[in-house]
């Protein structure tokens, strides 16, 4: 991953870490919970980018080398990796 894609993840995952700090205050400041609910939906929504944004770069960087590689046996791990993040993605969904 190059230095600017490393840092427009951080900068995500900071403005995320900034938004849950605004959920938690909601709480304690006992706002509607339609309001709470909404606001968790909008992080939910902005982890599920980064995410999104690192399995691409993945994808694009150790998973295209693994399967280029002539190691049959790292091809079949980079595969059954991959395959364990789509299932563990489908359980939550």
């Amino acid at each position: 991953m190059t230095d600017e894609e490393t840092a427009k993840i951080i900068n995500r995952l900071k403005s995320i870490e900034g938004h849950v700090k605004g959920v938690v205050k909601m709480v304690e400041n006992e706002a509607c919970c339609v309001d709470v609910v909404n606001q968790v939906n909008a992080v939910q929504a902005a982890l599920h980018k980064v995410s999104a944004l690192m399995l691409d770069r993945h994808l694009h960087t150790c998973v295209t080398t693994a399967l280029r590689s002539d190691d049959s046996v790292k091809r079949a791990q980079m595969i059954d990796q991959i395959m364990g993040v789509f299932n563990a993605r489908e359980k939550l969904g």
